[in-house]
């Protein structure tokens, strides 16, 4: 029992002693506004981009990516990056991936349900010439453009240069 108080109160004696040194340092003002800046900056925590490809953990897929039948492309206008030297879902050395994006949605022939795809293109290199696919399934017209195919998307990128473009799965339907 004597232990334990002798705890409590070496507890309360250094916590006594770093808040009056922590008081002697700073001030209200300083403080709250510390704390302001992390609430706000926590506040718009969710509005940062975030990875892409969340949803694709554990997707069990079938086909050829290199192939414009493949399940993820039901809506990709353009080169498939998986031939010129990236992959389905990343961008060939040199190119960098759009911020800005379109969507699809795809059904996985696996399981059957239907998926979220963002088609990021990439850019900064010259065209890749090799399999060009243009699929329309659910394509919009142009005066919808976030979910258009036909827009080249290589803005917010130093170069608006197209390349290819890849298709990530954001998550189920």
């Amino acid at each position: 029992m004597k232990l334990i108080e002798k705890s409590l109160n070496w507890l309360d004696q250094t916590t006594n002693k770093k808040t009056r040194v922590l008081a002697q340092r700073s001030s209200r003002r300083g403080f709250l506004g510390k704390v302001s800046t992390a609430l706000l900056g926590a506040s718009v925590l969710p509005l940062l981009p975030v990875a892409r490809a969340f949803g694709a953990e554990g997707l069990k897929e079938i086909g050829d990516p290199q192939s414009c039948d493949y399940w993820r492309y039901c809506a990709l206008g353009g080169m498939l990056c998986s031939c010129c030297g990236g992959s389905m879902t990343s961008c060939p050395p040199g190119a960098e991936p759009s911020p800005i994006t379109w969507v699809g949605t795809c059904r996985n022939p696996v399981d059957d349900l239907d998926y979220l795809i963002s088609y990021n293109d990439c850019c900064g290199k010259p065209v890749c010439d090799r399999c060009f696919c243009h699929r329309t399934e659910r394509d919009k017209p142009v005066y919808f453009p976030a979910k258009a195919n036909d827009i080249l998307w290589c803005f917010g990128t130093e170069s608006q240069a197209y390349h290819c473009t890849v298709a990530l799965v954001i998550g189920k339907a």
